[in-house]
């Protein structure tokens, strides 16, 4: 709640003043406050992680036989499809999300018929944040808790969004699954080129599709 409190601040004070500018500007904003928090608990807390148990419910594995899954990635893997689901569900099948659809697109025509556009928005991106946490907390038992946690994936996310295409939540899942059945074949056939196979199908996506593999033409 308190993560979610920060990203409406955030969206108030900072990403509002450039609504009307495209979504890369918004993204390279909040890349860059992801930057400065993290030197500031860097230079606070250190770089040392704290170990985060996980509970005793999911301790153990399974051997698939191709391969040892352990319970607590399985229970992730499932809560992050069910979240998934359930945020496509409500922005694409919900009135709510139908109504944030239409704000997106045309504000001033949605303010006239009385909806609070600039404040759907608002909470729209303490959601996301939200989430945000949600992702981190699912993360703890996988990694230790450090103010770094995310740094190594920013990037990567970057990528992924860029690849799928700005704006689209099926796009930035379906990319996400792909980009790392890719990036897994290719740690074991060329684990040289692992860290970099992403970027090159970024590279490739914006030749061939400025707009992204699901993103909307201008």
């Amino acid at each position: 709640m308190i993560v979610g409190c920060f990203g409406i601040l955030l969206e108030y004070f900072l990403l509002r003043r450039i609504a009307g500018q495209d979504h890369i500007y918004s993204l390279l904003l909040t890349f860059g406050i992801a930057l400065i928090l993290q030197g500031v608990l860097t230079n606070i807390y250190g770089v040392s992680g704290l170990r985060y148990s996980m509970p005793e419910v999911f301790r153990g594995g399974m051997n698939l036989g191709f391969m040892f899954l352990p319970y607590y990635r399985a229970w992730v893997i499932v809560a992050a499809l069910l979240v998934c689901f359930a945020t496509w569900f409500m922005i694409e099948k919900t009135r709510l999300g139908s109504y944030l659809r239409a704000g997106t697109e045309d504000s001033q025509l949605m303010q006239g018929f009385g909806i609070n556009v600039p404040l759907l928005i608002s909470l729209t991106y303490g959601f996301g944040v939200m989430l945000a946490a949600f992702a981190g907390a699912l993360a703890a038992p996988i990694y230790s808790v450090s103010p770094v946690m995310g740094s190594n994936i920013l990037i990567v996310v970057f990528a992924v969004v860029v690849i799928g295409g700005m704006g689209s939540i099926a796009g930035a899942v379906v990319t996400g699954l792909m980009m790392g059945v890719v990036e897994g074949f290719t740690k074991v056939f060329y684990p040289e080129g692992s860290a970099a196979v992403i970027f090159l199908v970024m590279v490739v996506v914006l030749l061939i599709r400025p707009s992204g593999l699901f993103g909307k033409e201008a």
